[in-house]
């Protein structure tokens, strides 16, 4: 029987814990790939999880209505593309955990931010084996 890719953005799968959120910010790394900013932690874990979460600032977008408009964007994107990296935090035993923040001042279509996600993605999977090779 065939394994089908499930491309599913679950409960286990978002960020939601105050203090898991705390603590990425506090001890997390950054990068930038405009309009997006990403948090990022690589955690030890007795099993593979990769973690999520999406926030677009009140600052530039004073109406609830885009700031959910780009994050069910960003949400997408990410749940459509996260599968080659979530294979690779699964195969390593570790928790990925990432926050990706919306800092541009104008709202993106989804081709550009479904690029921008997909360049992130690319880059934490390089940061992943970059950790594996060094670990082993």
């Amino acid at each position: 029987m065939q394994n089908k890719i499930r491309y599913t953005l679950g409960k286990q799968e978002r960020l939601k814990s105050r203090k898991l959120i705390d603590q990425l910010f506090k001890e997390g790394k950054f990068f930038s790939v405009f309009p997006i900013r990403v948090v990022w932690q690589y955690r030890q874990s007795t099993s593979g999880i990769l973690q999520a979460g999406f926030t677009v600032s009140t600052k530039h977008f004073k109406k609830a209505v885009h700031r959910n408009r780009i994050k069910r964007l960003m949400k997408e994107a990410y749940r459509l593309q996260k599968n080659d990296l979530k294979n690779d935090v699964d195969a390593v035993n570790k928790q990925l955990v990432i926050f990706l923040m919306y800092v541009g001042k104008d709202i993106s279509g989804y081709p550009l931010i479904t690029e921008k996600i997909n360049s992130i993605l690319k880059r934490l999977q390089k940061i992943v084996h970059e950790e594996n090779t060094a670990n082993n």
